[in-house]
């Protein structure tokens, strides 16, 4: 987007004549004196490798700590050991492996339909007027409303099977993307518009070269809002009347009192949405490289 803009001097260097006096000095505005050597460091300083792990890490480590030392009692919360065990249990009698694959599954699924749903609907409302008025209200209305307040009426519609379970976590995410798409696409700055019109685009070349440069950075905000609805709803959706996925086995845990099953199907959701994040950051990062912002 940046490239359509040429760049322009508003004047040119001052000429020193003969008889002409030298200019004045600048007036200086008075501020916080600063030592002659010094920099400030305003920012949040140098990322580390694999930083966003220590967090996580502190954590584990806190409950193994309060697991080991007897604080925690473990008919509430089961130690770390237990799980680890219980998690290597349900790997060696398979059950773990297909619920999981059931639930990446549903939550792809929902993802792929949110995502596409929610761009198409952001780019029709913010490049049409009428499609604005058409789409903006009742996206709006249905921001209000949640996902999961509509579940008796889906039930009622599509019943409980596969239909109601995607389409759930897709409401979700589209909405997501729709704000956040539709929010930045429509504060892309008028004159580039103007511009575009002035070069003569066309519409195809106004969307590549305008459009979704200016609009990415809210499509990347709704697309790991997204990521993170569509594991929401998956819990929800996953413990009514479902036969299969982390959610039930959550859920068949509950009934026996097993504890460290429902921890294990915890930590397994705790972990897709950890790397689904990660993943949705890395390339955020490779496909914004040309901005510099705080985040590096």
């Amino acid at each position: 987007m940046t490239d359509l803009l040429p760049t322009a001097r508003t004047g040119g260097p001052a000429v020193l004549t003969k008889d002409a006096a030298p200019p004045a000095a600048a007036p200086q505005e008075p501020g916080p004196a600063v030592a002659r050597g010094t920099r400030r460091r305003l920012g949040p300083g140098r990322s580390l490798p694999f930083g966003r792990l220590i967090g996580p890490a502190l954590l584990i480590a806190v409950w193994w700590a309060a697991s080991a030392s007897g604080y925690l009692d473990p008919r509430i919360l089961s130690g770390p050991g237990s799980v680890i065990s219980t998690a290597s249990d349900l790997v060696a009698t398979g059950r773990l492996q297909d619920n999981v694959l059931i639930s990446l599954q549903r939550a792809g699924l929902g993802l792929f339909f949110g995502i596409v749903s929610g761009v198409v609907l952001a780019v029709a409302a913010g490049l049409s007027r009428s499609g604005e008025y058409l789409i903006d209200g009742p996206l709006q209305i249905k921001r209000a409303i949640p996902s999961l307040a509509m579940l008796p009426l889906l039930i009622l519609w599509l019943g409980i099977g596969e239909e109601m379970k995607v389409t759930v976590i897709a409401l979700g995410v589209a909405v997501s993307m729709y704000i956040n798409t539709f929010a930045f696409l429509t504060s892309i700055d008028s004159r580039y518009v103007e511009l575009a019109e002035g070069l003569d685009l066309s519409r195809a070349q106004f969307i590549r070269k305008v459009v979704v440069p200016g609009s990415l950075p809210g499509f990347f905000v709704g697309l790991r809002l997204g990521v993170t609805s569509s594991w929401v709803g998956l819990i929800v959706v996953e413990q009514i009347n479902a036969t299969s996925g982390i959610g039930y086995m959550m859920f068949q845990a509950q009934l026996y009192a097993q504890s460290d099953v429902i921890i294990v199907g915890l930590v397994a959701y705790g972990i897709f949405g950890f790397a689904s994040d990660a993943a949705v950051r890395a390339i955020e990062r490779r496909a914004l490289s040309w901005r510099r912002t705080l985040a590096g």
